[in-house]
Formats: structure tokens, C-alpha cells, sequence
């Protein structure tokens, strides 16, 4: 078989070993642009199981870590002062997706290490969907795997998988069947981020993430990275000129839909009013953090019962007014790429690079 030669920026991959957490930190932001060119070869070399995922670790007595950075008194009245983060656990490749399940578990996608988790807030992992890509023919250090996932009304899990470009939809068994996988007959980019409406439409976000050459990608079939809206078994293309649409969340009345754009070169979050048959208008930008130099850029987002805003952006979970005022940081030792809200609803669970890491508010989410 002809091997493949990859090029990626300021990466070397000959260096054997695992990835360093400065370089796990460069890939995402890297990877989540559009400039991470990959050189494709004439013959794919055959079908091979997915990279091992490094052992992951529990945390014992969850000791604080990182920082919380307060910008506005409003803040204190959502992240009380004796508010600290904790590592509940490690050693993944790249986490994603989380999601609070009835049985007191937060499920969460290793999106490089295509595997599905759960952990519970004691730290006790438990691998629920291993290869859930399949075994892609992908260098390591894709982003091939599972990402964003949302409880449907039947409680099954509704799960984005970048490389099979589809959203299935997760049975209490485990088992998976798709839900959708294509727009006008061709072929989804990528699914990576998804919320339910509740009259259960679904909206999901499609950049080429899971795409190797992404935008230059001969098997991209969208040539529009879009915002979309499931309902009745049909999709509709809501937003097409975004570059990178990635967190999806809506306003607790639903009248307005969040999108984050994970774009080094336009790093925003969107935010557009919701007509009552699901149509989208007046596109608007609630955050522009472009001219951020920290790591990270905008990704999964979440709201409080009141309508506050926590979005992964650079420097860490950057929390919001509804009006858009910056409030305060929530800023953990690892790139954060998500959040989801947990336990009995105060307690806000976030996915950051290789761990899973916990802070318990005052504010509480929509459980």
C-alpha cells in the first residue's frame, strides 16, 4: 500500500510518543481553521482500528484548579466567590459533547480517540461506544470521532460523528441508527454541535471539521458550511455564510438561536431571532472575540435559566450577560472546548483538552 505523507502546520509527526498538552493546545487551534492543509495521496492505505486512547485517569479529592477571572459584580451572583474548579477526569485526547443523563453520568465524545464516554462526579469512567467513526484510514490526531450529543424526548441520545458525516441517534442499548446524513442528496460536511427545540425540531451545525482537507476536501459534498433545522424528516439550510458554525444553544423562551463561529479569522458568537416555524433572521454578532490572542475560540455554548450566556471562547468559559456583557471567566488549566449543565442543575461541567473538569454555581441550567 502507498502511505500517505500528511503535512500540518508547525506539528512534527515524526516525533514518536504521545501529543504534548502544548501540542494537543496548538491542533485545536489549528485544526478548528482554515488553514490546516493536508496533502492527500493516490492509494489510501487500508482500513486500520482507531489510535489507543491513553488510559484516563480519576481525580482523587478533586482538588481546585485553575482560576476564575471576575469582571463584573453581576457575576458573583452567578459564580459565588467560594466558587473553584475541579479535575474530575483525565487522560482522553480530546473531549467534547458533554451531556448530564438521568442516571447521574455525564457522557462526553473523545473526538480524536472516536470513543464515547461517561463519567460519573466520583470520577469512575466507563467507555459506552468504542469506534463510533468506524476504524477511519486517518492519520492520529483527526477529528474523525463523535462530537456534540442532546437527550431526545424518548431518552435516547441524539450524537454528531464527524467522519461518517451523520447524526444517529443512540438507544438505551447502545446501538445507533442514523438520522440524518445528507442534505438535498448529497452527503452532510461534518455534524458537529446540536440542540433540540421543543416542539423537537432539531439544529445542528455542519463545518468540515472531520473532513481532512476540510474546505479543499474532494469528498466535501456541501460546499457551504451551514446552520441547519430537522423536522418532519426534512433538513433546511438556515445560515450559509458562516466559515466555521460549531456551538449551537438557544435562549431559554427560544426566541433566539446562539452560534458560535470557531474561525481564527472571525471568532464570534451569532445570534439570531427564531420565527414560530423555526426560520432564523436578523443575524447578529452578540461577541467578537477576533482580536483575542488566547488560546481557544468560540465553541460549545450554553445558557442559564435567566439567560446568561457560557460559551467556550479564548481564555476559557467566557459567561454573559443577555445583553452581551462580558462578566467573568471561568478559565480551567486546558483549552476549554464545551460545557453542559449537571448534577442537580447548578453545577456546570466542562470538556477542555484532555480532561473533564466540574465548578458548582449559583445560576442554574436547563436540565
Amino acid at each position: 500500500m502507498t502511505k500517505c505523507s500528511q503535512q500540518y502546520p508547525k506539528r512534527d509527526r515524526r516525533r514518536p510518543g504521545p501529543l504534548s498538552a502544548t501540542e494537543r493546545a496548538r491542533l485545536f487551534a489549528l485544526a478548528m481553521t482554515a488553514v490546516a492543509a493536508m496533502t492527500a495521496c493516490g492509494q489510501a492505505e487500508a482500513p486500520k482500528p482507531a489510535p489507543a486512547t491513553p488510559a484516563p485517569s480519576a481525580s482523587s479529592a478533586a482538588s481546585p484548579v485553575g482560576r476564575v477571572i471576575r469582571l463584573d459584580p453581576a457575576f458573583d451572583q452567578l459564580v459565588p466567590a467560594t466558587a473553584a474548579i475541579e479535575k474530575i477526569a483525565g487522560g482522553f485526547q480530546f473531549t467534547e459533547g458533554p451531556l448530564w443523563r438521568p442516571d447521574g453520568t455525564l457522557w462526553f465524545s473523545d473526538v480524536m480517540g472516536n470513543v464515547v464516554r461517561s463519567v460519573k462526579p466520583d470520577g469512575t469512567v466507563r467507555v459506552l461506544i468504542d469506534h463510533a467513526a468506524g476504524t477511519p484510514a486517518a492519520p492520529p490526531g483527526s477529528f474523525i470521532g463523535p462530537n456534540g450529543m442532546i437527550a431526545d424526548t424518548d431518552g435516547t441520545v441524539l450524537l454528531a460523528i464527524h467522519w461518517t458525516h451523520q447524526i444517529v441517534r443512540v438507544a438505551p442499548d447502545l446501538k445507533t441508527t442514523t438520522l440524518i446524513d445528507s442534505f438535498e442528496g448529497k452527503r452532510l460536511n461534518s455534524p458537529n454541535d446540536l440542540v433540540r427545540r421543543s416542539d423537537d425540531t432539531i439544529y445542528f451545525t455542519d463545518p468540515p471539521y472531520g473532513l481532512l482537507q476540510q474546505d479543499t476536501d474532494p469528498a466535501k459534498a456541501q460546499r457551504f458550511n451551514g446552520v441547519f433545522m430537522f423536522a418532519h424528516g426534512k433538513a433546511t439550510a438556515l445560515v450559509r455564510d458562516l466559515t466555521r458554525p460549531n456551538g449551537v444553544a438557544f435562549s431559554p423562551d427560544e426566541k433566539m438561536l446562539y452560534v458560535t463561529n470557531s474561525d481564527e479569522a472571525h471568532k464570534v458568537i451569532m445570534r439570531y431571532d427564531v420565527a414560530a416555524d423555526g426560520t432564523l433572521s436578523n443575524g447578529r454578532i452578540f461577541h467578537d472575540a477576533t482580536a483575542d490572542k488566547d488560546p481557544g475560540l468560540p465553541d460549545g455554548i450554553k445558557l442559564d435559566e435567566r439567560g446568561n450566556v457560557y460559551s467556550a471562547a479564548p481564555g476559557g468559559i467566557r459567561v454573559f450577560s443577555p445583553d452581551g456583557k462580558h462578566l467573568g471567566t471561568i478559565q480551567p488549566p486546558e483549552t476549554a472546548s464545551n460545557c453542559a449543565w449537571g448534577d442537580d442543575g447548578a453545577s456546570l461541567y466542562i470538556t477542555a483538552e484532555t480532561s473533564v473538569y466540574r465548578i458548582k454555581l449559583t445560576a442554574r441550567g436547563k436540565m
